[in-house]
C-alpha cells in the first residue's frame, strides 16, 4: 500500500479514487492534484512509479489535510460553542446546525430514537 499524508491508500483502485481516502481530499481536489503532478487518473496505485508517488505527495502537501484540517474544524466548532452563538448551541445539543427540520428526520445528528412515555402523535 502506498502511504500519502499518513494514510495508507488502497492499491487496487485508481489513483483518483484512492486519494479521496485522505481526509480533506474529495474527487475534484484529487483530479486537480493529479493534473498538477502530471499523473494519469486511470492508472492504478500499484502501478505508480516512485517519481509519480513523490510528485503526488508534494502536491498533497500543498493542501491542508488530515490532522491539521481536523484540528482546524474542531477549533472552529469550539469557538462557536464558546461564544454561545446559535450554531454553537446547536453543535452542543447535537442537533442539525444548518436549518434542517427536526420534527421528523435529523436522525443522523439526533441519534437513535428515544421513546418518551405517554407521548402520542397529535392527530390533525
Amino acid at each position: 500500500m502506498a502511504r500519502i499524508s499518513g494514510v495508507d491508500i488502497p492499491n487496487e483502485k485508481r489513483v483518483v479514487i484512492s486519494l479521496t481516502y485522505i481526509y480533506g481530499i474529495g474527487p475534484a481536489t484529487a483530479k486537480k492534484i493529479l493534473a498538477d503532478a502530471k499523473v494519469s487518473e486511470d492508472i492504478r496505485v500499484k502501478n505508480l512509479t516512485d517519481e509519480q508517488l513523490t510528485a503526488i505527495r508534494t502536491e498533497v502537501a500543498k493542501h491542508k489535510t488530515e490532522g491539521d484540517l481536523r484540528r482546524e474544524v474542531a477549533l472552529n466548532i469550539k469557538r462557536l460553542t464558546e461564544i454561545g452563538c446559535y450554531r454553537g448551541i446547536r453543535h452542543k445539543k447535537g442537533l442539525p446546525v444548518r436549518g434542517q427540520r427536526t420534527k421528523t428526520n435529523a436522525r443522523t445528528r439526533k441519534g437513535k430514537r428515544k421513546t418518551i412515555a405517554n407521548k402520542k402523535m397529535a392527530t390533525r
